[in-house]
């Protein structure tokens, strides 16, 4: 059994907050828009980290983290990026492979809305942590921990950042 926090959209911005919840996971995931090293190499020393490069990631976190990872986790099969749309208006760049090779769990990041749902064609569950920085629009800062223990994804919560 493994205990994810998911994050995005940090856009430079780390707390004591974040790191509290980080020390409670077993995996930190980032789906992008990091903003600085900084940000990861905070989380990298709490615990093990995933991470892909958003639109706003300049060359030095290109350097060290993908575009996209894809990965089994337990037996679930993960894949993350930071656009990557919504079920039934997936990203024209990822939209033939997620048809042909759907994941289990599918997360991405971008649009700082969170966001869990099932895409029943695919048969996946998608997810968008929203933001976790205080950069863009949105009016609360959120994150997302759940557990994943063989192939079931459970416990699944939302965190608000005040």
């Amino acid at each position: 059994m493994k205990k994810i926090l998911l994050l995005s959209d940090t856009h430079t911005y780390i707390d004591e907050r974040i790191l509290h919840y980080a020390t409670q996971a077993d995996e930190i995931w980032h789906a992008g828009d990091i903003g600085t090293l900084a940000v990861t190499d905070a989380l990298q020393k709490l615990k093990p980290l995933k991470a892909v490069y958003g639109n706003i990631d300049g060359a030095e976190i290109r350097r060290e983290f993908p575009l996209h990872q894809r990965f089994m986790c337990e037996g679930v099969d993960v894949w993350i990026t930071h656009i990557g749309g919504y079920p039934g208006k997936y990203s024209p760049a990822i939209r033939e492979e997620i048809g042909e090779n759907p994941p289990k769990l599918f997360i991405c990041g971008h649009s700082h809305i969170l966001k869990v749902m099932n895409d029943k064609q695919l048969n996946l569950l998608h997810m968008n942590p929203g933001a976790a920085g205080k950069q863009g629009f949105h009016k609360k800062r959120t994150m997302l921990r759940f557990k994943i223990e063989g192939e079931n994804i459970s416990d699944l919560e939302v965190i608000e950042l005040e």
